[in-house]
C-alpha cells in the first residue's frame, strides 16, 4: 500500500482509504482549470469508488477549490522530470526489469518512439516504471484523464503489470495526438469515454471495433443557478452603469481571445461597456500588450486564475459571455467548454463560435448566437447586439438555461462512468454495470 508518509505520496484529507483497486491518472493536480476533472473524482467518492490519484505534475496554482478540499483519495506524485529524482527512476527501472510485462512495455514504448523522438517521450516511459513498481498491489486497473501523456503512461504501466487501462479523451488531446498512436490506444485500452458526440463520431471513425461511448462531462446547474436578484436591464447607454462582459477561458490560440479584444475595439464608441477576463496562459502577455496597443485596457481587468466561488460572482455580474474559439494552427481545439455550459446555467447569454462540438449546446438564435470563427466584425456586431437588448439577452439566457437542465445535468455522467470504472475494478456494485472490458491486447 502507498503510505501517506511517503513524501510523494499525499492525502487529500486525514481521512485514510483502504486498499484502492483503482488508479486515476490526471495531469497535474489540483489544477484551476480542470474544475470538471475536481467535481467528477469527488462524485465518483461519493458513489462508493475508492481510487488512488496519479498526477504528471506537481500543483502551481495558488488557489484551490472547494473539490480539491473534499476528496478523500490519496496522491502520488509522479517525478515530473526525470532527473529531478534520479535514484527513484533507477529505481524503478531495476523492480520493472523484473516485470513480466517489461518487453511488451517495452515494445510498445519504442513503437510510439519511432513516431516521436523527444524528451517528452522518454520522460513518460520512465513515470510509467515508477508507477508500475509504486502502484499498490490491490490496483486492476488504471484509468487516465487525457488521450495522449496520461494515456501514454497508463498504458505501458498496464502493460508492465500485466493490467488493464481505460481512458477519458476531451480536446487537444484528442486533436494533437498522431492518428496511428490514438488508434494504437483506443483499440487496446478497456473502454474510451469522450465528453462530445464530435470526438465520439470522430474517435469511432478510427477505431470502429473499439469500445467507446459518449459521457458529458455535464454541469452542477444548483451552483451555477442564475442570480437570486436578476440581472438589471443594462443596456450600454449609462457610462456609470457598463454592460459586462465576460470571458472564462485559458489565454492559448484555440480560445480566439485576439479576434475578441478585436471586436471590442470595433464597438462603437458610445457604447458603454466593461470586460472580465478569467484564465492564465501562455499567451497573456501578449493579449495584454494587445489590449493596450488598442487603447482597451482601461476597460479590461485581468483577473487571472480563480477559485470557481470567484468565477460564479463574476458570471452573476456579467450581462453576456463570449468565447470565439477557433481550430489552432496545430490542430488544437475546444470538445465542450465547461466555462460555457456553466455560463448557460446561470442564464447568461453567449456568443459563441459552431467549433467542434459548441453546437452541441448553443443553438443560433435560440439559447445564444453563434458568429463565424476569426471573424471580429460579426463578433462585435453580436455583442453590441446583445449589449443594447436587454430583453433578447433575457430570452436566449433563459432558454439556455432550460437546455442545460435538459440535457447536461451531471449527475447522469457521473453514473455513467462510475458504473464503468466499477466493472473495470472488478467492484461489487448494486447498480447496473456497463459491459465487462476485454483483456489488453498484445504489442501491435
Amino acid at each position: 500500500m502507498v503510505s501517506a508518509s511517503n513524501p510523494r505520496c499525499a492525502a487529500a484529507s486525514s481521512v485514510r482509504s483502504p486498499d484502492p483497486p483503482l488508479a486515476i491518472l490526471v495531469k497535474g493536480w489540483p489544477r484551476l482549470s480542470e474544475t470538471f476533472i475536481a467535481r467528477e473524482l469527488v462524485a465518483l467518492e461519493t458513489r462508493g469508488l475508492r481510487f488512488l490519484l496519479v498526477s504528471l505534475r506537481h500543483p502551481t496554482d495558488p488557489a484551490r477549490h472547494p473539490e480539491h478540499e473534499q476528496l478523500q483519495a490519496q496522491v502520488l506524485y509522479l517525478p515530473e522530470y526525470l532527473y529531478q529524482e534520479p535514484i527513484r527512476v533507477l529505481r524503478a527501472l531495476l523492480r520493472a526489469l523484473l516485470l513480466p510485462g517489461f518487453m511488451r512495455a517495452l515494445f510498445a514504448w519504442l513503437v510510439d518512439l519511432r513516431s516521436d523522438v523527444s524528451a517528452n517521450r522518454g520522460r513518460r516511459f520512465g513515470q510509467a516504471l515508477v508507477l508500475a513498481t509504486e502502484l499498490p498491489s490491490s490496483v486492476r486497473h488504471l484509468h487516465a484523464h487525457f488521450l495522449h501523456t496520461p494515456a501514454s503512461v497508463a498504458r505501458y504501466a498496464a502493460l508492465l503489470k500485466g493490467a488493464r487501462y481505460s481512458v477519458s479523451a476531451h480536446a487537444k488531446d484528442i486533436w494533437t495526438t498522431p492518428l496511428a498512436e490514438k488508434r494504437r490506444k483506443l483499440r487496446e485500452a478497456c473502454f474510451t469515454v469522450t465528453c462530445t458526440r464530435a470526438n465520439l463520431e470522430h474517435l469511432r471513425a478510427l477505431a470502429p471495433e473499439a469500445e467507446i461511448a459518449l459521457c458529458y462531462h455535464g454541469v452542477d446547474a444548483r451552483t451555477f443557478a442564475p442570480p437570486l436578484a436578476g440581472r438589471p436591464p443594462r443596456d450600454g447607454r449609462d457610462a456609470t452603469d457598463p454592460v459586462r462582459i465576460l470571458s472564462v477561458a485559458r489565454a492559448l490560440p484555440k480560445k480566439g481571445l485576439d479576434t475578441l479584444l478585436a471586436a471590442l475595439a470595433r464597438l462603437p464608441p458610445d457604447l458603454a461597456w466593461r470586460f472580465d477576463h478569467v484564465g492564465t496562459g501562455p499567451l497573456l502577455g501578449e493579449l495584454r500588450a494587445r489590449a493596450e496597443r488598442l487603447g482597451l485596457n482601461s476597460r479590461i481587468t485581468w483577473h487571472g486564475a480563480q477559485p470557481r466561488t470567484r468565477v460564479l460572482e463574476l458570471l452573476h455580474a456579467a450581462d453576456l459571455f463570449c468565447l470565439p474559439a477557433r481550430i489552432a494552427e496545430d490542430g488544437d481545439r475546444d470538445g465542450l467548454p465547461n466555462a460555457l455550459l456553466e455560463a448557460m446555467a446561470t442564464a447568461l447569454p453567449v456568443v459563441a463560435t459552431p467549433i467542434s462540438a459548441i453546437p452541441e449546446a448553443v443553438a443560433h438564435e435560440k439559447n445564444g448566437i453563434l458568429v463565424p470563427p476569426e471573424d471580429a466584425g460579426a463578433l462585435a456586431k453580436a455583442i453590441e447586439r446583445l449589449s443594447t437588448d436587454p430583453s433578447l439577452r433575457a430570452r436566449l439566457g433563459a432558454e439556455a438555461r432550460r437546455s442545460i437542465l435538459a440535457r447536461f445535468a451531471d449527475e447522469d455522467g457521473f453514473d455513467r462512468l462510475a458504473r464503468r470504472l466499477f466493472r473495470a475494478a472488478r467492484v461489487e456494485t448494486a447498480v447496473p454495470l456497463a459491459p465487462p472490458c476485454a483483456s489488453p491486447s498484445t504489442p501491435p
